[in-house]
């Protein structure tokens, strides 16, 4: 075990070798150091395990790759052909070019983000995109934050810290990745009071649960679950108008948040922000970067009062939207106010395309594999939490990757390599078949996927 230890180089050995000379040119001196120590330390835990001790040349190697990592981003752009159009791994919604380019002039220098022109004085970041909220939704008021998780805590640590908020028991979910609402809920300071059952809440379950400790009624949005059969849940409308007898603020949360009438493209119904803030819910809470398809971002709108409320309250700040993000969302905004959103943002447009469109393109992908794959019929989901029972009709590219009879599925193989590409492509594997769903590639992606299928051809030929 010593006699490994004593064979480990020191710093200025390897610091001495030509190809980590090569790197001063480029890395700092003190960075070199530190990565070569880093990496030393990591070979004297290796030895303690009871391994050997690599020749220099190998540490040499290791440090050079570790060095070169610094070069690469390890955040890339991919394509998603998976046919889930928002896919939360993926980046949740791409955006428009507009979109992109008003956040990229936004992260350009200097902008007026605090700053009212007209009077030379301080503003507020939320001037740029609150009128825009109001005209879209009817709602008096609104405020943006960093996400929707956000957007709920500064909710109920503004109006029920050290009180309580009625929910549904059905609607004590959890998002994803363990975010749950009662933990929310516990972190604002807020109790949780559950009322009815999994599948059955009434009026009177909310009604009788209040008490003068109550801060709010709460709806949670169950978007990305159903339960069916025997079943009854409180209209919104309902907990609005019980609210109003007791003078309780209803809050929305709504999860993703929606536009635009789902049941136009061939899906299930999504409640519209419109029809929150109509009912005369006191705040709606939602998503950015999903159905909305903007960057990722927490929305809420409402009644003045409360949204004053909220603006005033010392988390607003620790939650607050960035520039580049605060502009991106105004200008996928603009899209819905001038009517263009179904053409000019890609989730919308993806929603709407019609299946012969989509299956002109999967032939064309089908064709670059010279007859090793196939046109089949498949489905598309939205995902992002959003509508989880609905699905769209789409086309698939099949590629078994089982040639000349034999009998070994080159689909996973396959898959990995298309992973690896300059700018990746993200498929799915089924029973043994890689599968490419045109509905979730934007269309100015296509040359790039034809040509890395066309590099799949020779994997194929000598399978």
């Amino acid at each position: 075990m010593n006699s490994e230890f004593r064979r480990l180089p020191g710093v200025d050995k390897i610091l001495s070798e030509e190809r980590i000379k090569q790197l001063e040119d480029t890395y700092p001196h003190e960075l070199l150091v530190s990565v070569i120590r880093q990496h030393l330390e990591h070979e004297r835990l290796a030895i303690v395990a009871g391994n050997p001790c690599p020749p220099l040349d190998k540490i040499v190697d290791s440090i050079f790759a570790e060095i070169g990592k610094l070069e690469n981003f390890s955040l890339r752009r991919v394509i998603n052909a998976t046919g889930v159009l928002l896919h939360t791994n993926l980046g949740r919604a791409p955006l428009s070019p507009e979109t992109v380019a008003a956040m990229s002039s936004a992260a350009q220098g200097y902008s007026n983000i605090e700053f009212n022109l007209d009077s030379g004085t301080r503003g507020s970041r939320q001037t740029h995109i609150e009128p825009m909220l109001c005209q879209l939704t009817g709602a008096e008021a609104g405020l943006v934050v960093n996400n929707n998780a956000s957007a709920i805590l500064l909710v109920l640590s503004a109006l029920a810290k050290r009180k309580e908020v009625i929910v549904s028991r059905g609607e004590a979910i959890e998002i994803g990745d363990s975010f749950r609402i009662p933990d929310v809920m516990r972190q604002s300071g807020a109790k949780l009071v559950e009322v009815g059952t999994t599948n059955c809440t009434y009026i009177t379950d909310y009604e009788q649960a209040i008490t003068d400790r109550t801060a709010a009624l709460m709806r949670v949005h169950t978007s990305n679950f159903k339960i069916t059969g025997f079943t009854h849940s409180v209209s919104l409308q309902e907990l609005v108008t019980l609210g109003r007898r007791h003078d309780l603020p209803v809050v929305d949360d709504l999860g993703s948040g929606c536009f635009l009438d789902t049941t136009a493209f061939g899906l299930d119904p999504e409640p519209m922000v419109q029809q929150s803030v109509t009912a005369g819910a006191g705040l709606v809470c939602f998503s950015g970067d999903k159905l909305v398809g903007g960057p990722q971002a927490g929305i809420i709108v409402g009644e003045k009062a409360l949204i004053d409320k909220l603006k005033r309250h010392p988390l607003a700040r620790a939650v607050r939207i960035d520039k580049i993000r605060l502009a991106g969302l105004a200008a996928t905004l603009r899209h819905y106010l001038k009517g263009e959103a179904q053409s000019k943002i890609p989730v919308w447009a993806m929603l709407s395309t019609p299946l012969e469109d989509i299956e002109q393109r999967a032939g064309k992908w089908a064709n670059a594999l010279k007859g090793m794959a196939q046109v089949i019929d498949g489905k598309s989901m939205i995902g992002g939490g959003s509508l989880p029972e609905s699905t769209l009709p789409t086309k698939l590219v099949a590629i078994k990757g089982e040639h000349k009879g034999k009998n070994r599925n080159l689909a996973p193989t396959l898959a990995q390599k298309l992973r690896s590409a300059d700018i990746p492509i993200i498929g799915r594997v089924s029973d043994d078949v890689l599968l490419l769903d045109p509905r979730s590639i934007l269309p100015e992606e296509d040359e790039i996927l034809l040509r890395e299928l066309r590099n799949l051809t020779a994997i194929l030929k000598h399978s």
